[in-house]
């Protein structure tokens, strides 16, 4: 792929991303060396033989390796220079690094590039990069700390290499805290993992929940049936209240779908589940992706009682939907948060989204933020509910794929129809298809620099897509940046993104903050002397638009094309979504990452 653009003093380098998954680290490497002027392409690792075809095809200076399972063959680092991004700080070593760091609290960790050798986790250390370990589960931190520190340590390493340096001869030793001296962690197994409901303290419960989220989750039981928990939360007191009396390990209530469970010292909040089949069936088997906990355990959980959360309520306790205002009289901001798991929008949550937005629309605002979630502000549609309806009796993945988009326009036409306020898209995460398509809904969107974008569905069996896009990004690229937008398959880092005209202001300040100072920019605009004008323009704007070509066009045309995409003679869309739900493995490389095939 030809270089973006050339950072100063850098040479250009051809580099081979080889990884397991283009995920989100991945992506984000990718997106950033990409722009730094570097020619990238990927190959999943999927047979030594391909890894070995591919380097003899792309012929790159380096091979970067930001997420494995396997080793890299001998054959390959023998050949080219190869670095693996390891989760963990110097000298620590093994495949489940991050795991025992989660499951021990440490209170900083760390992530290293060094060379690949014979020995595992082993070679010379060329940069690494450290961070605090906040309390929460490994694939938040994953996303966040450990994309950022990896990045970091990625940077520096690449420089050194461009610059035909190699590794330091030494690494500057961190606290003792962090493993200096080669220590070797073996793979965590599920014993190590085990919960003890009749004696584990909250605490230790979620340390070994949040260890295995989101894979491969805790082995356990719920009412007789063995599964796997995921998508943990700490339970308030408030939450368990009238209920103290319950036996450690019973399931108490469901709040979002979660299901809230008792330990010796208070509960937790379980979000996601999968049943384990006990015959031993392998990936691709009906029950073996992770769904929301109530529809896992439905039949049992419609006998629990509900225990909603306000929308507005103390910062500690747990509900997928959180409203907050800020600012004088006239000149507020209202914030609406929206933190589903991996970032996915069922029709139920669409429509619990969809309540919440009318309410705060009812409420004395000049400025509505659109805060999404931390990890992520929104995926589209929930492609692991929509392959459950598969397998209900009655029901199709086909008629669920169609309501849940429908709810999603729904929560998208309410955004863009609301014309007596700003209203502000926050990515403060990631957000892939659908999600960013709801985003530029709002009049504007900020992001915060580190956020990936794929504002694209074709990667999900050539779906069309819907939530307005064919209004909304022609408003904002053109028509022709529109289509050429949505016929790459690529992510795209925020401040490319703003370059392009996608986003109207990136945050270039540290993560930890950025939705502070969001706020404080929106306190701003709900007080600048110009906005009842610009809300007066906005207007006559949507009337403008709505006399030139309605929104409900708009919506029927796409949805026209999604119709035959969910219920028409080409499979594809069905078959991509299953193979992504049970996360089967890749059999080849999509040509769009493997530039060199």
């Amino acid at each position: 792929m030809a270089p973006a653009r050339s950072s100063p003093g850098l040479r250009p380098l051809r580099i081979l991303l080889l990884c397991h998954s283009f995920n989100s680290l991945s992506q984000r490497l990718y997106a950033e060396l990409l722009a730094q002027g570097h020619g990238l392409s990927v190959e999943l690792d999927i047979a030594d033989s391909v890894t070995q075809e591919a380097v003899a095809l792309f012929r790159p200076d380096l091979v970067l390796a930001p997420f494995l399972k396997r080793r890299i063959p001998a054959a390959v680092w023998q050949t080219v220079p190869c670095l693996v991004v390891h989760p963990g700080p110097p000298g620590d070593q093994g495949p489940s690094a991050l795991d025992w760091a989660v499951l021990r609290g440490e209170s900083h960790w760390g992530v290293t590039v060094l060379q690949a050798n014979a020995d595992f986790d082993a070679g010379p250390v060329w940069a690494h990069a450290r961070f605090a370990l906040r309390p929460a589960t490994k694939g938040s931190l994953y996303r966040r700390e450990v994309t950022d520190a990896a990045w970091a340590a990625v940077r520096e390493a690449v420089a050194l290499f461009a610059a035909d340096a190699g590794p330091p001869n030494t690494v500057v030793a961190p606290p003792a805290t962090v493993p200096v001296a080669p220590c070797w962690r073996p793979a965590m197994r599920q014993a190590d993992r085990a919960i003890d409901w009749a004696h584990d303290t909250t605490a230790a419960v979620l340390a070994r929940l949040r260890s295995a989220d989101g894979q491969p989750g805790v082995l356990d039981q719920l009412w007789g049936l063995p599964c796997r928990l995921f998508d943990p939360h700490l339970a308030t007191p408030d939450d368990w209240a009238g209920l103290a009396d319950a036996q450690p390990g019973e399931v108490l209530a469901v709040r979002d779908g979660a299901l809230l469970r008792r330990t010796v010292d208070g509960a937790v909040w379980l979000g996601q589940a999968c049943l384990v089949d006990p015959a031993g069936a392998g990936p691709g088997s009906a029950t073996q992706f992770k769904q929301v906990a109530e529809q896992v355990f439905a039949s049992q959980a419609a006998h629990l009682p509900q225990r909603p959360a306000p929308l507005v309520r103390p910062a500690g306790q747990w509900g997928e939907l959180r409203y907050t205002e800020h600012g004088p009289e006239g000149a507020r901001v209202g914030c609406l948060g929206f933190a589903f798991a991996n970032g996915a929008m069922s029709t139920a949550r669409c429509q619990r989204l969809l309540a919440a937005l009318q309410w705060a629309q009812a409420r004395p605002t000049q400025v509505l933020l659109l805060l999404g979630g931390g990890d992520f502000f929104s995926n589209g549609i929930d492609l692991n509910a929509i392959e459950a309806a598969a397998h209900r009796p009655g029901d199709s993945a086909a008629d669920e794929s169609w309501r849940n988009i429908q709810a999603m326009d729904d929560v998208a036409l309410a955004v863009l129809t609301t014309t007596d306020r700003l209203t502000v898209s926050v990515l403060r995460g990631n957000a892939g298809a659908g999600g960013v398509f709801l985003a530029i809904c709002a009049d504007e969107i900020w992001s915060g620099a580190s956020v990936v974008m794929n504002p694209h569905y074709k990667n999900m069996g050539n779906l069309y897509g819907s939530e307005y896009w064919t209004y909304g990004l022609p408003r904002r690229l053109g028509e022709a940046g529109a289509q050429a937008l949505m016929a790459q398959r690529l992510p795209l880092l925020a401040p490319q993104a703003q370059r392009l005209g996608l986003i109207d202001h990136c945050d270039t300040g540290p993560r930890q903050g950025l939705t502070q100072r969001c706020l404080a920019r929106a306190l701003a605009l709900a007080a600048s002397p110009g906005l009842a004008q610009r809300l007066t323009d906005k207007v006559a704007t949507r009337e403008r638009d709505e006399a030139r070509r309605p929104l409900a066009d708009h919506r029927a045309q796409e949805l026209a094309r999604m119709h035959r995409n969910f219920y028409g003679f080409d499979p594809s869309y069905h078959v991509a979504r299953h193979h992504f739900v049970h996360k089967l493995p890749q059999a080849w490389t999509p040509r769009h990452l493997a530039i060199h095939r």
